[in-house]
């Protein structure tokens, strides 16, 4: 037996280097195409004539159409397999992407945003799914944590790229136009590429000799499992709906900051380049966080308290902050914190719902509470905006972050008994 646990692990480790750095590459230009509108905001919002409430609803339709068809989308990827269904989504998303750059108005905005919802819709959830069916769950937080990296390379990588692009004036299209085709078209390649780099699951591994594939399945088969299996007992599990409070919650942080930090690091006094430059700091520093915590929820399984921890980093960073206006340096430490918060709360958030689902319940619920929690990125850029036409500065939208994380960690630790496995 023990030397069947090595084994495994070492057949563990060689999926994890084959299938994440893809899946990894997958999330960044996910997370691009989510959140470049907010560098396209600095000149596309003058050149359409967006008030801050126009770009700030507008950027948030994408939710919709995302919490419309995410249910249905993670049911037909466990359907017809995972290679097939993400690469269908991210080519169909690459081609809407990129069609942002031919909006004309606020019409036309809200419209292309809503659709690019539609067509990634079900992507975040698949792979939560998709990591169920290779990696055990004493491991799967730190896979989680690598996974949810992308959303900070995939700004350290934006930033000045997107930046650069903005300055670009050819062929008669704006530098934000060009923005939004130049970064569509990685998508689109990685979308073909997952056809060849992607297995179902181990059991359809090229790369797995047949018993390396028995000894992986039999290493899953040790895991605790899930109370709740069928569809109909997801929905009727409580459990499951509360969780969306937290999930809510947590993402309202992660989208408030993404989509408005380049306006508001820009309305500091920087350039342009220079915004592009100075946000690499915030999302390098998340990624330390986000590796320390998701190691650590690993080592002592203590899932809930490592949610509370980094939902209280979040509201400390962003309280340091709002308390900063006036001291840019203040102000870049506090986005450091609130984003290493951010970024691995939701990365400890989605090891705790396969602490008691699993089957077509854990497909379903990823999806139900993922469709949900999202819709607090239409909601939270939104409040952002209304906040800071009303107001004429940045800071009560951040005094509202600092109030929104709290409520994260409070509704986690009511859960924190219910949502622990029975033994």
């Amino acid at each position: 037996m023990e030397a069947t646990q090595s084994e495994a692990d070492a057949i563990l480790r060689r999926a994890a280097f084959r299938l994440v750095p893809l899946i990894l590459a997958m999330y960044i230009a996910s997370f691009l195409n989510r959140v470049n509108a907010g560098f396209a905001a600095l000149t596309m919002n003058h050149d359409l004539g967006f008030s801050p409430e126009v770009y700030g609803w507008g950027v948030g339709a994408f939710f919709w159409g995302y919490f419309l068809f995410e249910v249905p989308s993670n049911l037909i990827m466990e359907k017809v397999g995972a290679r097939l269904w993400l690469s269908r989504i991210m080519i169909t998303w690459a081609i809407v992407s990129m069609a942002n750059a031919f909006v004309s108005g606020a019409t036309s905005f809200f419209v292309v945003r809503f659709l690019l919802g539609v067509a990634e819709a079900g992507f975040y959830p698949g792979i939560l799914l998709y990591f169920t069916y290779w990696f055990p769950a004493a491991t799967r937080a730190r896979i989680l944590a690598l996974f949810c990296m992308g959303i900070p390379v995939s700004n350290i990588i934006g930033s000045p790229l997107s930046s650069w692009l903005l300055g670009l004036e050819v062929d008669g299209l704006h530098g934000w136009q060009w923005m939004y085709i130049v970064e569509g078209i990685p998508t689109l390649l990685l979308g073909f590429l997952a056809l060849w780099g992607l297995p179902d699951s181990p059991a359809k591994a090229k790369w797995l000799t047949p018993r390396e594939k028995e000894i992986v399945l039999a290493r899953l088969a040790q895991d605790p499992k899930g109370e709740v299996h069928g569809l109909g007992e997801m929905f009727k599990d409580w459990r499951v709906w509360a969780l969306v409070v937290p999930d809510f919650t947590i993402v309202f942080c992660i989208y408030s900051l993404g989509l408005w930090m380049p306006q508001m690091v820009h309305a500091m006094g920087y350039s342009i380049k220079a915004t592009g430059f100075i946000l690499i700091i915030p999302y390098t520093v998340s990624l330390a966080i986000l590796w320390g915590i998701g190691v650590s929820s690993d080592r002592t399984g203590r899932r809930v308290l490592h949610f509370v921890i980094s939902c209280l980093f979040t509201a400390i960073g962003f309280f340091i902050a709002a308390l900063g206006q006036g001291n840019p340096a203040l102000v870049i430490f506090g986005y450091c914190l609130a984003a290493g918060g951010a970024y691995s709360g939701l990365a400890t958030f989605w090891s705790v719902p396969p602490l008691f689902l699993g089957g077509t319940a854990a497909a379903g619920a990823f999806a139900l509470i993922n469709s949900i929690g999202n819709l607090s990125g239409s909601l939270g850029p939104g409040l952002v905006g209304f906040l800071l036409k009303l107001t004429g500065d940045y800071q009560a939208g951040l005094w509202m972050c600092v109030a929104v994380p709290l409520l994260s960690a409070l509704s986690m630790a009511v859960l924190s008994k219910s949502v622990a496995p029975r033994r």
